[in-house]
């Protein structure tokens, strides 16, 4: 396959995010991102070392995407939970990513303009030393939790069916709760969780 004259960064990731979207993630392999760009495996091998390579420019690409601009909104609580949101919104559309933007956010250089928008957010909301700390790994923790709940443990998925079916003699509180989860969206489970974190945030 002929090589092309000049091949970028978010070129090959956008291909690479073509295969995940199209294959999952056991379907990213350098042999079918190569031909995903119609070139033959060996040659891309000059551009990404290798399959982790790829990985690391992905979630690159899907950070490139943020909006890290300071929210409109008036209150810093607000302005949080939209920057939340953002990145919420470009893990998930590509769900087969989420593993990889859990486990390559801390090299990613947009990873970081996030965290330093977030951190801007939560200083001009009057916190700062531990209470800073705190609140950042806090609002991040939920968040990768959320992202990692919605991949693997979606409340639509068999798993929470499943409980729901077990028995209330045994397990009445689990039973119902599971019950009542297959009624909740995804979009009301994230909002619902991030006001419980933001109302304990207090500067």
């Amino acid at each position: 396959m002929p090589r092309p004259r000049s091949l970028t960064p978010t070129a090959i990731a956008a291909a690479a995010l073509a295969v995940i979207d199209r294959d999952g993630l056991s379907g990213l392999t350098m042999r079918a991102v190569a031909k995903e760009l119609h070139m033959a495996t060996m040659a891309l091998y000059r551009y990404v070392p290798d399959r982790d390579g790829l990985e690391a420019l992905v979630v690159e690409e899907i950070f490139q995407v943020i909006d890290m601009s300071p929210p409109p909104q008036r209150d810093w609580r607000d302005r949080a939970a939209a920057l939340l949101t953002r990145m919420r919104d470009a893990a998930m559309a590509h769900p087969d990513a989420v593993p990889l933007v859990l486990r390559h956010r801390q090299s990613s250089v947009g990873s970081l303009a996030w965290i330093e928008a977030m951190l801007a957010v939560l200083t001009e909301g009057g916190l700062t030393g531990r209470d800073r700390v705190i609140a950042q790994r806090t609002l991040i923790g939920f968040l990768l939790g959320f992202l990692q709940n919605a991949h693997y443990a979606s409340l639509a998925g068999t798993g929470t069916a499943d409980m729901s079916n077990l028995s209330t003699q045994d397990y009445p509180h689990l039973a119902l709760t599971a019950a009542d989860a297959r009624k909740v969206s995804a979009a009301d489970e994230f909002r619902g969780g991030l006001e419980i974190v933001l109302r304990g945030l207090q500067p």
